[in-house]
């Protein structure tokens, strides 16, 4: 079994140190090092880690946010590492995946995540229905119909100007999905 560490700071300016320490006190046998912004879920450094690992080993990090942003590619990389019988620690938070206490932990901060995002998306609605009984317009204003009609019109006659669909909404500044969402209902 290996104690593997991957640290991550999200900038050139940052530094490692305090995250290596953590790792090496831990007793990692090997540690990836990235500087990249979490944001990014095809990190080259995680890819290496993740792919470094083999059954049995131990994937520690120093804190969640450091392995991952969201809770959505946080449960794929934790998904991922069960199903291949990898454990996975979170130094800082003191989770360890490889006890019942640390799994539930994780699961009960998932389940938090994701009220929170069930709040947020039920406020965002009540939101929207209020906007629209005081009659303010959602989502993207429509375009002037004579903009719409000149675009069309430069569809029809691409041939002749010989314009592309982008250029015809660069030209008009209609987009090109309003373009051709017209010329289907046209049809």
């Amino acid at each position: 079994m290996a104690v593997i560490g991957y640290a991550r700071v999200s900038t050139k300016g940052q530094d490692l140190s305090l995250q290596i320490d953590e790792l090496n006190k831990y007793g990692c046998h090997k540690i990836f090092k990235e500087k990249e912004s979490g944001s990014k879920s095809d990190r080259k450094e995680l890819k290496k880690t993740l792919e470094y690992l083999r059954e049995g080993d131990k994937l520690v990090v120093y804190k969640i946010d450091r392995l991952a942003r969201s809770t959505f590619h946080l449960h794929q990389i934790v998904k991922e590492l069960e199903s291949r019988g990898i454990a996975l620690v979170f130094i800082h938070e003191q989770i360890d995946f490889s006890t019942p206490a640390g799994r539930l932990m994780f699961n009960m901060l998932g389940s938090i995540a994701e009220f929170e995002r069930d709040l947020i998306n039920e406020r965002t609605a009540e939101g929207r229905e209020r906007a629209k009984a005081q009659g303010k317009h959602m989502g993207r204003k429509g375009q002037e119909e004579k903009q719409v009609q000149k675009a069309l019109g430069m569809y029809h006659n691409r041939k002749e100007n010989g314009l592309s669909v982008n250029d015809i909404a660069k030209a008009t500044g209609v987009p090109r999905s309003t373009i051709y969402a017209k010329l289907k209902e046209l049809v």
